[in-house]
């Protein structure tokens, strides 16, 4: 994989990320007790959790959600253009990021500041990243879902191991100001799982306010408003890029084989032992 920079033990993109950046995210980036971050593992429901987010922040009012790009709603803290937007910004901050646990800014961990961590069934993040990096120009791309596979598997994808990153941060969930979720909760209770990051930022909402945020972060209305090739610079990705692709859970039986899918149960298994039953709802 000579795409990527080797930061640490983590696979970076050098187009978007450098060393210098992340060392001082993680050495000196003050988090302020009333920030907020979306935190999630590539292609894991982040633009849906963004859209959520920030609808709810403006109790349901798209204007201003529909006028700007998702990074500029949440500008993601690794991205070395975007880190210094975050960085002066004075009062409430809300920004994403994919950063692993041990990247993330070390002042978290002694703060207040309320972290939305967004889960996925891996094997339909596997999928999305297959179709949604070989769109893209700044990756290598794979032959086959079955070269994918192995590359996800081994940790040689954007971020590392989707295993150590969701190991680590799943570690977090009993702390106040973390939230751990599911795509799949999210797709299945939608209106309910709003409600619990509503309670969560402390934001309460009329109901024809959350009728509003149930809306506006429809699938159906955010491909209808975020066209895809025209949100990426060109130099990036192709002009038939799917950024918002499917939006759907279990798509990942559709392209496995049986043997992939009995290896990767068992690969899961070994790799996420330890946990209590029913915290990973595609089981």
């Amino acid at each position: 994989m000579s795409d990527f920079l080797w930061f640490e033990g983590t696979p970076i993109l050098p187009v978007f990320s450098t060393p210098e950046c992340l060392r001082e995210i993680h050495d000196e980036f003050l988090m302020k007790d009333d920030d907020a971050v979306i935190l999630t593992y590539p292609r894991s429901g982040t633009t849906w959790l963004i859209q959520i987010v920030c609808l709810i922040q403006n109790k349901g009012d798209p204007k201003f959600i529909q006028s700007v790009l998702p990074w500029e709603l949440s500008p993601w803290i690794e991205i070395d253009s975007l880190y210094s937007l975050i960085k002066n910004k004075k009062g409430l901050c809300l920004f994403t990021s994919h950063l692993p646990f041990q990247h993330f800014p070390k002042s978290f961990f002694s703060s207040k500041a309320k972290v939305i961590y967004l889960i996925r069934n891996p094997r339909d993040v596997l999928v999305s990243g297959y179709f949604f990096k070989n769109q893209t120009k700044f990756v290598k791309v794979s032959k086959s879902l079955e070269e994918y596979m192995g590359w996800f598997l081994d940790g040689n994808v954007m971020f590392g191991s989707w295993f150590e990153h969701t190991r680590a941060w799943v570690s977090m969930r009993e702390r106040e100001n973390f939230l751990l979720l599911s795509y799949e909760e999210l797709k299945k209770d939608t209106r309910g799982t709003i409600e619990k990051i509503c309670q969560f930022l402390g934001k309460n909402l009329e109901p024809e306010e959350l009728d509003s945020v149930l809306k506006h972060s429809s699938f159906e209305v955010m491909k209808e408003s975020m066209p895809d090739y025209e949100r990426f610079p060109e130099e990036h990705v192709s002009k038939k890029v799917q950024f918002l692709r499917k939006g759907i859970c279990g798509d990942w039986k559709n392209h496995f084989t049986t043997a992939q899918a009995e290896a990767f149960d068992k690969i899961f298994q070994e790799k996420m032992k330890g946990f209590p039953p029913g915290l990973f709802p595609w089981e």
